[in-house]
């Protein structure tokens, strides 16, 4: 037998609980995601407006985020942080946007900054465009078929 005192079942239980507190409370704690990239202040102040190009901009600041839609006349750098607790939703809390227009030319026409402030909540549709194929059943649809196409016309284009 050993002569060493043996920890009671009430102290070998609360190390337990604190162990798992610990745990528990270390499981809470926020983690931040850094998401996409903005070029800082000082790379932004070597594009001069007017006289850079989209070139000398890749080169300077790297290549845009996304760029214009319809037309490329703007680059968008995007950068945002996300707040992710406990089991809470994931919370943007940063959002910043840096915009370089160009002009016709090609040279940089102008350079601005958003942030999370500037954003406007965008409200989706949730209309469905009805098709009229549902109206009418498989055979339907192709029985119907038959009488619109012109082979004279179709074997004229081969």
């Amino acid at each position: 037998m050993s002569n060493l005192p043996s920890p009671s079942m009430g102290a070998m239980t609360r190390a337990i609980v604190i162990a798992c507190l610990c745990v528990f409370i270390s499981a809470c704690t926020a983690q931040f995601q850094n998401h996409g990239y903005t070029p800082s202040d000082d790379d932004l102040s070597a594009v001069l407006v007017g006289i850079d190009t989209r070139d000398s901009v890749s080169e300077t600041v790297g290549r845009p985020t996304s760029s214009g839609v319809l037309q490329d006349q703007a680059w968008y750098y995007v950068g945002s942080r996300v707040r992710t607790w406990a089991f809470t939703a994931p919370e943007t809390i940063e959002r910043e946007i840096v915009a370089i227009s160009f002009a016709d030319d090609g040279t940089v026409a102008n350079i601005e900054r958003f942030g999370l402030e500037d954003g406007q909540v965008v409200a989706l549709s949730r209309r469905i465009t009805e098709t009229s194929i549902r109206e009418f059943g498989l055979i339907q649809n192709i029985l119907r078929n038959f009488g619109r196409v012109d082979v004279g016309e179709q074997l004229a284009q081969q």
